[in-house]
């Protein structure tokens, strides 16, 4: 199998200029470079999780009929959260968590303004890695979990009632943080996007980015890309239930028929002597 990147990342030249009909950009006079920022497994793995867990959302406040649709988005967000962790491992330069995982140098660095790079700023990768963790916990506890009613996770039969009713608690003690902080992420997005004039959406959906100096990047392969994958499908497999489902069942025990103890012969009683 070829290792060569699905996608070219590597340093951009100043080929790579804006059309003319665009602005030029930058202090120096030199027209503004297009990298690309966000691969494309990053941006399909960013709308499909947009996707499940509104999908989530939506039928687990409504409940009902809809709570297998919530199941189904529940598994999905599972193997979404476990696409990510391996390519945020092998995936492309962008990708990786070593190369935004918030140390407090680069913390003081952007909070004191000297911080340059071109993917997530620490901020922003506070929030990415808060979000990833709350909904891992989120799937996590969903998979236990049972309400008593319309709904239960495929591995609520592996723990004991008391523990699947406790871990429903903490799944819809999440779901609240969850809200929370999908809003606080929308709200800075915004914030960026409209009023200090940095461009995030654009980038989330072309996965190309202005800057005013290029840096090298690697793109991820096509084996890293089939690995990443194919967990995603393992671990969904796995947690899903279909691997219990697919055993072959045990025969069950016939049945004991338990008879009647014969009744005790009563004996009569004699005539009292008055």
């Amino acid at each position: 199998m070829s290792t060569k990147p699905y996608l070219d990342e590597r340093a951009p030249s100043r080929s790579r200029r804006r059309a003319p009909s665009q602005p030029a950009a930058n202090d120096a006079g030199q027209p503004p470079l297009r990298i690309q920022v966000w691969d494309l497994p990053i941006r399909v793995f960013h709308w499909s999780l947009v996707v499940a867990v509104s999908t989530a959302v939506v039928t687990g406040l409504i409940g009902g009929d809809l709570m297998p649709v919530h199941g189904k988005a529940g598994l999905a967000i599972v193997g979404l959260v476990s696409f990510r962790l391996v390519w945020g491992l092998i995936g492309s330069t962008h990708a990786r968590f070593a190369n935004f995982v918030p140390t407090p140098r680069r913390v003081l660095a952007y909070l004191q303004g000297r911080w340059r790079g071109h993917g997530h700023n620490p901020l922003g990768a506070l929030s990415v890695l808060a979000l990833l963790g709350l909904l891992a916990l989120q799937a996590g506890t969903g998979l236990f979990s049972n309400d008593e009613i319309a709904f239960a996770g495929p591995l609520s039969t592996l723990v004991s009632d008391e523990r699947s009713l406790s871990l429903t608690g903490w799944h819809q003690l999440a779901a609240k943080l969850l809200y929370c902080l999908m809003a606080l992420h929308v709200a800075a997005i915004l914030v960026y996007q409209f009023f200090k004039r940095h461009k995030l959406i654009e980038p989330m959906v072309t996965g190309w980015k202005d800057v005013d100096e290029g840096s090298s990047a690697r793109a991820g392969s096509w084996p890293a890309l089939l690995i990443a994958v194919a967990t995603a499908v393992a671990v969904v497999f796995v947690v899903s239930g279909a691997r219990a489902a697919s055993a072959p069942q045990a025969p069950a025990a016939a049945p004991v028929q338990h008879q009647a103890a014969p009744a005790a012969k009563v004996q009569p009683q004699a005539a009292p002597s008055w």
